[in-house]
């Protein structure tokens, strides 16, 4: 492996600039012909010019010459053509591998498709598996600007001494990181690569301690999936689900990075918002509304509703009546119950299964009834009334909020289930009047979510995300799978970092609960973003929260900076707040939650500007004060962690405090400083 090569200007570097220069006029002509359409002859309506103007658009913002980013990343020099199926190539041909594909005027490729076929060997190949590529070329940018490459000859026999990583992948890992996240497209590592390239059909759970890169790989294998199944999930949608609105903030910006705008991004809040949340639960109450048992119970009260007939109806038609009798009607619907399908469709059903009934005894009468006949009976006032009777309609937020305040419904509707102190546990003290005026938390929201799609199957998508997903209770994952029933899913988590009382015990429950039994779990263990000394520091809680979990083992020649002061109050973590500042990139001031107001004074009184979580860091504006409770998922070049008992104090219990405490210490690319005037925890004093 070469030494990067820099300044002054050698012939290859020279080179490759002209091709950098040739290749972004070419995509600026790409999007001029975009731009220069003209549809006003193509579309054959108004609403037809809509669709076509909408995906110009869309097609115009996807080619897009972004200043700041790289258009290619490496480069693959094939020692022979590249097999039939990867047509594109010819023997000793060159491919230049970036974020979206690139042709000239004549449609040959000038940047090839991270995603592409041909481009898979950038990341996969090696010294022992080659992959038929004689070269591999990694390039270095600056603001930009072309200013180094480094090449890999892998069909050499012998490595070159004393060269065992490539110096400018770690540069590119090390990067200051200012604004919101970025892609990795230029250093997925082979790992990944293959969790990234899985197929649709299959759903997959990344088990990925901090620093893994969990989260960018379920990103970028949405923007392979888009690539390699584009039609498909144009049709049926891709949906990104996060732990919270600054999560999904955060990471917004990296799918439009690689060309890929049509993705949608969602809390699990946001999925089952079919009321306004206004209340909380304590930790019991919402560990027994998230238990998956409350699907049965929910299922018992809505089918409840149904009684069988033990009258018969008549059906008036001109001077003819015709009657069905009870027990027929009884057969009817006991066929709808053994079907299982959704109340609600088998409800729509009734009035056309009595209906078809009727036809029957018409057909014999020898009349010649049609299908306007029988929809005629079906609307039928009395046909109407029967269904009204046997079948009522059920809103599902009244039939929730039933369960929560009417103890005799609930305990009728549990037995089996749930206990005497459960049902106790869940049951609203005061009366409330109405849906409207019901103080719903969000557990009870999921519940509707359920009784909802007992009533009406709720829509599919063709590919779920699901990030942090370590922190869902199983109701919350079956609102996911049912997000994702005819599709399939990529599921994230760490469970060492869940912090919820109903935090996921194990992947296999968990896909369990999503409906996906199938899923394969892989796991991560390389870590590429915290430093040596700060997983190694924060390892420690391992055996305390997750025991037999793999600790993460950082890949980075960097051991960071990391040191853990002692102070006496406020002053001494501004002052090193502002020690990180002095570098360069982004600083995070993450503390218990309850901490935070005098935090913010101490800032403020200090002259030193912040933001929220959520917030894009500026160039002027780069520290962040983030409460414990929004630190998952986040990442910044610096951190200072104050005070880390607080932290573990600030839960219900020791050990999902020592897991909130877990989440805190990992979120530094760089350096952490941990300040403290408390002991700290025993369980990090070893």
């Amino acid at each position: 492996m070469s030494t990067p090569a820099h300044e002054p200007l050698d012939a290859p570097l020279a080179r490759e600039r002209s091709h950098l220069a040739e290749s972004r006029t070419a995509l600026r002509a790409m999007r001029e012909d975009v731009e220069a359409l003209d549809i006003k002859d193509v579309a054959a309506n108004w609403v037809n010019a809509q669709v076509l103007a909408r995906q110009m658009d869309e097609r115009i913002k996807a080619l897009a010459d972004l200043s700041d980013t790289p258009l290619f990343f490496g480069r693959l020099d094939y020692l022979h053509a590249p097999g039939a199926e990867q047509a594109e190539g010819a023997e000793g041909e060159r491919f230049y591998i970036g974020r979206r594909h690139v042709h000239d005027a004549g449609g040959d490729p000038m940047v090839i498709d991270w995603r592409a076929p041909v481009s898979q060997p950038f990341y996969r190949a090696s010294k022992k598996d080659p992959m038929d590529i004689g070269l591999r070329r990694r390039f270095g940018y600056t603001g930009g600007d072309l200013t180094a490459y480094e090449d890999e000859h892998l069909s050499d026999p012998v490595e070159p001494s004393g060269a065992t990583t490539s110096k400018l992948l770690q540069q590119e890992i090390e990067r200051p990181r200012v604004g919101p996240m970025r892609d990795i497209v230029a250093t997925i590592q082979p790992e990944q690569d293959e969790i990234v390239r899985s197929g649709l059909g299959g759903t997959v759970c990344v088990q990925g301690g901090p620093g893994t890169g969990k989260t960018a790989v379920g990103l970028h294998r949405v923007a392979y999936l888009l690539y390699a199944h584009r039609e498909r999930l144009a049709r049926t949608g891709t949906l990104v689900i996060g732990p919270n609105k600054s999560f999904l903030h955060y990471i917004e910006q990296v799918l439009p990075a690689l060309g890929e705008l049509t993705v949608q991004q969602a809390t699990v809040d946001d999925l089952v918002a079919h009321v306004e949340v206004r209340g909380t639960d304590d930790a019991a109450a919402a560990i027994v509304k998230g238990d998956a048992r409350m699907a049965e119970v929910l299922r018992r009260a809505l089918y409840s509703h149904v009684t069988l007939p033990t009258e018969p109806v008549v059906v008036v038609r001109g001077s003819r009546r015709w009657r069905v009798a009870a027990y027929e009607l009884e057969e009817i619907v006991r066929e709808l119950l053994d079907r299982d399908i959704r109340y609600g469709a088998a409800r729509e059903a009734l009035p056309q299964r009595i209906a078809h009934a009727v036809l029957v005894q018409m057909e014999r009468a020898g009349e010649a009834p049609d299908d306007r006949v029988q929809d005629a009976v079906a609307r039928n006032s009395a046909v109407k009334a029967a269904v009204k009777e046997v079948w009522p309609a059920v809103d599902p937020a009244k039939l929730v909020l039933r369960l929560l305040t009417d103890a005799a419904f609930l305990a009728e509707h549990a037995e089996g289930s749930l206990d005497e102190e459960e049902q106790k546990t869940i049951l609203w003290v005061k009366p409330v009047r109405s849906v409207k005026s019901a103080k719903w938390s969000a557990a009870d929201a999921v519940l509707i979510d359920e009784a909802t799609d007992l009533t009406q199957r709720t829509h599919s998508l063709g590919h779920v995300v699901l990030d942090e997903a370590q922190d869902l209770s199983p109701m919350q994952y079956r609102a996911v799978g049912r997000r994702c029933t005819t599709g399939s899913a990529t599921v994230l988590g760490d469970l060492a970092q869940g912090t919820t009382p109903w935090a996921t015990r194990g992947w296999d429950e968990a896909l369990a609960h999503l409906g996906k039994r199938e899923g394969v779990v892989e796991e991560l263990t390389a870590g590429f973003r915290v430093p040596t000394d700060v997983i190694t520091y924060a390892s420690r809680l391992l055996p305390h929260i997750a025991p037999g979990l793999t600790p993460v083992a950082s890949v980075r020649e960097n051991p960071g900076f990391f040191e853990v002061r002692t102070s006496t109050g406020t002053a001494e973590v501004v002052a090193a707040c502002a020690e990180l500042l002095r570098n360069e990139g982004s600083t995070g001031l993450i503390a218990a939650d309850a901490r935070i107001p005098a935090l913010a004074e101490a800032l403020t009184a200090a002259g030193i500007g912040y933001l929220a979580p959520g917030e894009e860091t500026t160039r002027e504006t780069r520290l962040t004060l983030v409460p414990a409770s929004l630190a998952k998922g986040l990442e910044y070049d610096y951190v200072v962690l104050d005070e880390p008992q607080a932290v573990v104090d600030g839960e219900p219990d020791e050990r999902t405090g020592l897991r909130r405490l877990y989440v805190t210490l990992t979120r530094a690319v760089s350096g952490l400083i941990v300040t403290h005037a408390a002991p700290l925890p025993p369980q990090l004093d070893q």
